[in-house]
């Protein structure tokens, strides 16, 4: 009796991607997604933008990152001190010295200049608050983390990030990634740095992603509320 020999199946165009790139979209689909919306938001109306960034980021963090987000921080309190220590810092050299962010090392062609690019009229617009509070202090903590410290702090290390354990130390991974932490926030840059520095010293002293999203939110959330209260619409450029 002859055996019928047995084909593996063909995978068919729609198929999953696999674990590997599953999991590395978890980390930095939400952030990608950011720059993108980031980069063409001249191009929409100022109106529906920050409704639809929040609805789409929102989404992409729970399409894609679901299973990777932590929800149980470690230090709860240390973080929050954290969280608060960085804001007083982010502030800091504007509050004590009026016209420090007019020197030339943080108004350039290169980092640009403190100054709000929002629409005027969305300072009265409640619903463009509420959103960009919730945003600020949940949803961008979240997924910078998840980019930053979450994978590249370990792909520096070994591009098959997943075989590094969180919160592993090596001085090149955490210098870079601290680095271009600060050069993300553009004339903000050297306070960018040290919350770069503080929030990566976080991740190795705790190993909790979840440490470092609540230490960030924190930071953002008194932000927003500064922003709010003092009139310093500068810091949501």
């Amino acid at each position: 009796m002859w055996l019928k020999p047995t084909l593996p199946k063909a995978k068919s165009i729609g198929s999953e991607p696999p674990a590997g790139m599953r999991q590395t979209l978890a980390y930095i689909a939400p952030f990608g997604l950011f720059v993108i919306l980031l980069a063409i938001r001249r191009w929409l109306p100022s109106e529906i933008f920050p409704v639809l960034r929040f609805a789409l980021i929102a989404a992409a963090l729970a399409v894609f990152s679901r299973d990777v987000i932590p929800w149980r921080p470690a230090f709860r309190m240390a973080s929050i001190l954290l969280g608060a220590a960085v804001f007083l810092v982010w502030i800091g050299p504007d509050a004590l010295w009026p016209g420090y962010r007019n020197f030339w090392l943080f108004h350039n062609p290169i980092t640009g200049a403190a100054a709000s690019s929002l629409d005027v009229r969305l300072k009265a617009n409640a619903l463009f608050i509420v959103i960009r509070v919730l945003e600020s202090a949940i949803l961008i903590p979240v997924l910078e983390e998840l980019f930053w410290r979450g994978w590249l702090m370990r792909w520096l290390i070994r591009p098959d990030f997943q075989s590094v354990p969180l919160g592993q130390y090596a001085p090149s991974s955490f210098w870079m990634v601290a680095l271009l932490f600060a050069a993300e926030h553009g004339p903000y840059w050297e306070v960018g740095l040290v919350a770069g520095i503080a929030y990566n010293g976080w991740m190795v002293r705790t190993r909790n992603l979840a440490d470092c999203m609540l230490a960030h939110g924190v930071t953002n959330a008194l932000l927003a509320a500064y922003v709010l209260l003092f009139d310093k619409w500068q810091y949501w450029l």
